[in-house]
């Protein structure tokens, strides 16, 4: 085989460029690249909130409070002991926004772009609708409850920040705040893109490129945050 005719089949062969990796786009592909890397974050403070509360198990003076004592109450039933319903709320909000994605994603490939447009804006309502939810419940354990907490020198504490709180150890106060804020950063960041998406549906961006695409790249994204909550919600307030 000749020199010219070697170098033909690199130019045209696997070698040659041109190919798209997994026979997904490049922009697929950074996307879950950028996923994966952000999934080790989340990881990580899982582990170490794990690490933490285990250090805890066997200390009597201020044991790790469980999770249905905490987070007992809802909107408007004040006094009413609900153990994690308000969070179950907000866990059903975030799931049913990632089926809305899933259909927006499905409309794309019919070019359907009415459809599209309006399982976005239900995305973007659920996904308001959980950070709503969520202030919401950082509020009441910012202010914390009428019992408090006795301090050494007999005062009361009420609440929770990241120096102290009324529930416990510090770091359980700390934890909420980390875990549960960047969680939240999350969803606000794929909020916002939503909204730039969903307003590039409308103008018919989409629809001149001939494909839907970006609306599946931040659907890739928006799985992921609801994926995470769920790890959250498990480790967090079930455990």
């Amino acid at each position: 085989m000749s020199e010219t005719t070697t170098l033909t089949n690199v130019k045209t062969g696997t070698w040659g460029g041109g190919k798209s990796p997994f026979s997904i786009s490049y922009g697929k592909l950074m996307m879950w690249i950028f996923l994966l890397s952000d999934a080790f974050t989340f990881s990580s403070l899982l582990v170490a909130y794990g690490f933490i509360r285990h250090s805890y198990a066997s200390n009597l003076v201020t044991p790790w409070p469980s999770p249905d004592h905490v987070f007992n109450h809802f909107p408007f039933l004040h006094g009413v002991h609900l153990p994690l319903m308000f969070v179950s709320l907000m866990t059903f909000i975030l799931i049913f926004s990632s089926v809305t994605m899933v259909l927006a994603v499905e409309a794309g490939h019919r070019m359907a772009k009415k459809e599209v447009g309006m399982y976005m804006f239900l995305t973007i309502l659920g996904g308001i609708g959980f950070l709503s939810c969520q202030a919401w419940e950082w509020t009441q354990f910012i202010t914390g409850t009428h019992e408090g907490r006795m301090l050494a020198d007999g005062s009361i504490f009420h609440g929770a920040n990241l120096q102290m709180n009324q529930y416990g150890p510090t770091p359980f106060g700390d934890l909420f705040f980390i875990v549960t804020g960047f969680h939240g950063f999350h969803v606000l960041s794929g909020v916002v893109i939503n909204i730039i998406i969903y307003l590039n549906v409308l103008g018919g961006t989409y629809e001149k490129r001939g494909h839907y695409e970006m609306v599946e790249k931040v659907g890739l994204y928006w799985h992921f945050v609801d994926l995470v909550w769920v790890f959250v919600f498990t480790f967090y307030y079930l455990i």
